[in-house]
């Protein structure tokens, strides 16, 4: 073996292999099945202390005109209006509706029974039953009901807690917020003045001691929670329809709260289609007086001009002129607006287009020749033309407000908004939540998640030498891989004696892998100074008392003189094996110089192995180890045996190793596998080298090909707390 430790080697590329995984899986399906199970009961728990939700739904429909009634074609015209449904909505969340809604249902009145903490639904539904003790009387076991008909308090008691508990027979006890008590009786009204606080109760129900919590939330705190509960969507892009749908615990509430929002969205929609028409109606009412005047006017300037000329008509062909005049005017209208119609559709090279310009040429070129004509009449038919015209103007506009009036009158008081009610507010018999299966299915699904987390991840975290190679490549040589033994690691905690494997199952494949360790040791020691070999360890839990005894038995079945000695005088474990005592003497009773080697060798049931026991623990291990004694009882038993096995303490937790090392003939190190870490046998490494001691090799114990750890309930919870006080219990 180098003297300079070698550090592992990382693999080239990092390939995630999906057997190893499947197996890690597996070995740690405990912890996953763990973690479903203990993931079930919390979704259990939730679904049992979860009240139900339940949806009411409505449908409205934005209609493009303002009403059904049939109208005049002038007044469909400026009647008509485009829904936008972006618009109705958020209109339809709005404060102003909504908060009509909340003053039309008292959603900001509160008055419910009092429930357990944390469980309070599971109580009240009666799933989870509540002892009945006094002080467990106010909480409501759902046999409390009780309903608001009227409630007034003063400002600076909004949002605050007034607490009702029934004494029986209809009456009441309140705890107001200014700790006052007040006494009430059912459908009596109560009343304090000096306070600014009203109360009717309406219904009450419950046993005497029952307690109820009112409250009057502030209006705008109550707004907002019904808009956090109210969602609205357009049923199809484009479709004009409004799905409108509130949630909450109470089916009843939920159809009548949604059957008062959607009527004060209906009544503000009407609302504002007559304030339209109102406002349109108004301006036209200003407009005809002036209207009217200019008429009057007009008719004067004619009737003077008239008398004064005596002239009494236009003749014949100044009132052709005039009509022709007044056609060709009223055609150039009509063609302006087929225009504005034919420029939305068409470019101005368009046939139809360029068609609509000729004839407006046409018209134009027409109308200015006949204009030219009026030049050629008499003065005084010129004037009367003029008059004329000017008056059947007039006339023409005060009969247009006119019409317009008497058609906005019509509106208003058609007036039925743009907006329908398909279907009126209803609640679903079925609650939407908690769907039970899908919480079962996803609880199920994220604690196997979680537990497969758990076992990946405490295997990444806690990376233990996986296989042979990885400590060759510290330049450890193995002499043996011994497998896991199942059924040894299930007792290994237990009190009081612990079983021989290879006594109990020496056909046992763990037992083989120890024979082939029986066989490396036997030729690596061949040119060793002493037939003594010592097994230590990077930290306790990782099985070297299990090989030094195995070893011990199946080297003495094969013939040999076998000694095995406990030198951990801390926590030695060898006598639990052959039922030693604690306060028996042992290894320590030799080193201080109170007991001699034969009265220290005890013979077993397995012929050819002594053992030497640790003994009582003394104040001084260390020091004890270091004395010329441990040097000559090896020497001495090399010449009573073939074969001398030390068990020592952990080299990383104590000295004790490096100075049994320095006696005994070979040292070698037990590495768990999937537990010892690289890093804590390169620190072995370095810590019996660091005293002159040269590790022989290493054997890796309880190799398990699945990988996975905790398999079989193995825990592996190590720690370096060697105490020099006996334990008070083995």
């Amino acid at each position: 073996m180098n003297d300079a430790t070698r550090p592992v080697q990382a693999a080239e590329e990092a390939e995630i292999d999906l057997g190893l995984l499947i197996a890690q899986l597996w070995a740690g399906r405990t912890w996953i099945v763990g973690f479903m199970t203990g993931a079930a009961f919390l979704a259990l728990a939730h679904l049992v202390n979860t009240p139900p939700t339940y949806e009411a739904d409505a449908l409205l429909q934005l209609e493009a005109k303002a009403g059904s009634m049939a109208l005049p074609e002038a007044f469909s015209a400026i009647a008509e209006i485009e829904p936008q449904s972006a618009t109705e909505v958020e209109i339809l969340r709005s404060r102003f509706v909504l908060g009509e809604a909340v003053a039309g249902t008292h959603l900001d009145w509160r008055a419910v029974p009092v429930r357990l903490p944390i469980l309070g639904h599971a109580v009240a539904s009666g799933r989870l039953p509540l002892p009945d003790l006094d002080t467990l009387s106010a909480y409501d076991r759902g046999d409390a009901r009780i309903r608001l008909d009227m409630l007034e308090v003063p400002p600076e008691w909004i949002n605050r807690k007034i607490r009702l508990t029934a004494e029986g027979e209809g009456h009441f006890t309140l705890r107001l917020p200014d700790d006052s008590l007040a006494e009430g009786r059912v459908g009596v009204p109560l009343s304090l003045p000096g306070k600014g606080f009203g109360l009717r109760i309406g219904e009450l129900e419950g046993p005497a001691g029952r307690a109820f919590v009112i409250l009057q939330r502030d209006e705008t705190e109550a707004i907002r929670s019904l808009r956090q509960r109210l969602s609205v969507a357009e049923r199809g892009r484009g479709s004009s329809i409004l799905e409108v749908s509130l949630t909450g615990a109470d089916p009843d509430e939920l159809q009548r709260t949604l059957g008062a929002v959607t009527e004060a969205y209906l009544r503000q929609n009407m609302s504002r289609s007559a304030a339209e028409a109102q406002s349109s109606l108004d301006f036209i009412e200003r407009q005809l007086p002036e209207a009217r005047a200019a008429v009057t006017k007009a008719e004067e300037r004619l009737n003077a001009y008239r008398q004064a000329q005596q002239a009494i008509d236009l003749g014949f062909e100044g009132q052709s002129l005039l009509t022709q005049i007044a056609a060709a005017e009223t055609e150039l209208r009509q063609l302006a607006a087929e225009e504005e119609d034919l420029a939305e559709r068409y470019t101005k090279q368009h046939p139809v287009y360029q068609k609509l310009l000729s004839a407006r040429a046409r018209l134009e070129e027409r109308l200015a020749s006949l204009r030219r004509e009026t030049t050629e009449l008499p003065e005084t038919q010129r004037e009367v033309f003029n008059l004329t015209r000017d008056l059947e103007v007039a006339q023409q506009v005060y009969l247009q407000l006119l019409n317009r009036a008497q058609e906005l009158s019509v509106l208003k008081a058609s007036t039925l908004g743009n907006v329908r009610i398909v279907d009126t507010a209803r609640t679903e018999p079925a609650p939407i939540a908690p769907r039970r299966g899908r919480v079962l299915a996803l609880a199920l699904l994220l604690g196997a998640l979680g537990g497969a987390g758990f076992v990946l991840g405490r295997h990444w975290l806690r990376r233990g030498v996986r296989g042979a190679e990885e400590i060759d490549r510290m330049g450890l040589p193995v002499f043996a891989t011994v497998l896991f033994a199942p059924s040894i690691a299930c007792n290994h905690r237990q009190k009081g004696a612990l079983p021989i494997l290879a006594v109990t199952d020496p056909e046992a494949l763990t037992i083989e892998g120890i024979r082939s360790l029986r066989t490396s040791l036997h030729f690596g020691m061949l040119d060793a100074q002493s037939r003594s070999i010592a097994f230590t360890s990077s930290a306790p839990e990782a099985g070297k008392s299990f090989l030094a005894v195995n070893l011990a038995v199946v080297a003495a079945d094969a013939g040999q003189r076998v000694c095995l000695i406990d030198a951990d005088l801390r926590r030695g474990r060898i006598r639990r094996y052959f039922g030693v005592g604690k306060d028996e003497p042992g290894l320590s009773s030799y080193l201080a110089g109170d007991a001699a080697l034969d009265d220290l060798l005890r013979p077993t049931q397995i012929p050819g192995l002594a053992v030497m026991t640790s003994g009582r623990y003394p104040p001084n291990p260390s020091e004890l180890l270091m004395r010329p004694a441990l040097s000559q009882l090896l020497t001495e038993l090399d010449r009573r045996f073939d074969l001398t096995i030390v068990d020592a303490p952990p080299a990383l937790a104590v000295t004790d190793p490096v100075v049994i090392g320095r006696a005994v003939g070979a040292t070698i190190a037990v590495v768990r596998h999937d537990v010892t870490t690289p890093s804590e046998i390169e620190a072995l490494i370095r810590q019996l080298k660091g005293a002159g001691v040269k590790p022989a090799g290493a054997v890796l114990n309880a190799y398990r090909p699945e990988v996975g750890r905790d398999a079989y309930g193995y825990g592996y919870g190590y720690h370096y707390q060697y105490s020099y006080q006996s334990r008070a219990k083995d």
